[in-house]
């Protein structure tokens, strides 16, 4: 079995298993684009999970306008149809917050985290394929949450009962992910990243970027110049 194939079995079975938790208030929503996105997912995977990899970048969950509309980890959508190469249709999640519809490659929204992020890698890396030689892109949790209002809410902020058995599932899955592509590093994209990476695996170097969120102030001063300070200051780069 591939690589690719044995990331995607294993991203099936963190889906099934983390779409059978319930979580209460005040989570309303919860999105698994692993589910009804697997297809733009799975051509991610085959597309770019190709072989090992030394460095693994760990996000935190789906953004609403990123990979809950693609599939795609930090999946704006000028990127990955673009600069990735990928775009097919996506279906809807089983229940829809109004205010979040999924509108897949027809979502007008842009998701600033991934314009950074995969931004930075082209602006560095030229060509997708370059940069995909040595890194892969990922996230910790499948899953996004919405409030009744339509507001987002971390894994982090999560019931303390709801994270335990939610993180246990993901840590599961990462360490799954490092032993298929066998990185070198793992880099978590935020300080969330970093401390499930840090509590859930040995043997494998662990460093932290600043997570590109416009919410972050540190992140509006030039994200870009400093995520690529930090990655070389590590020896990644």
């Amino acid at each position: 079995m591939s690589i690719a194939d044995r990331l995607l079995r294993a991203g099936r079975k963190l889906s099934d298993t983390a779409s059978a938790l319930r979580f209460g208030p005040p989570v309303a929503f919860v999105y698994n684009p692993l589910d009804y996105a697997r297809r733009a997912h799975a051509r991610y995977v085959k597309a770019y999970a190709d072989g090992p990899k030394r460095v693994l970048l760990l996000g935190m969950n789906p953004g609403p306008w990123g990979m809950v509309q693609t599939g795609v980890p930090f999946g704006q959508i000028a990127a990955v149809r673009d600069w990735l190469g990928i775009e097919t249709a996506v279906k809807k999640p089983a229940r829809e917050h109004p205010k979040r519809p999924v509108d897949g490659f027809d979502c007008a929204r842009s998701e600033v985290s991934g314009e950074r992020l995969w931004g930075l890698f082209g602006k560095r890396f030229g060509k997708a394929r370059a940069f995909f030689e040595e890194h892969f892109v990922a996230n910790y949790c499948p899953l996004a949450f919405l409030e009744e209002s339509g507001r987002n809410i971390t894994p982090d902020k999560l019931k303390s009962g709801e994270r335990r058995s939610l993180f246990a599932l993901c840590d599961e899955h990462l360490r799954a992910a490092v032993r298929i592509l066998e990185p070198e590093w793992v880099i978590g994209v935020g300080a969330f990243a970093l401390q499930r990476a840090e509590e859930s695996l040995d043997g494998v170097k662990v460093g932290v970027i600043l997570h590109p969120s416009p919410a972050s102030p540190a992140a509006n001063r030039g994200w870009a110049a400093r995520a690529t300070e930090q990655l070389v200051e590590l020896g990644v780069w």
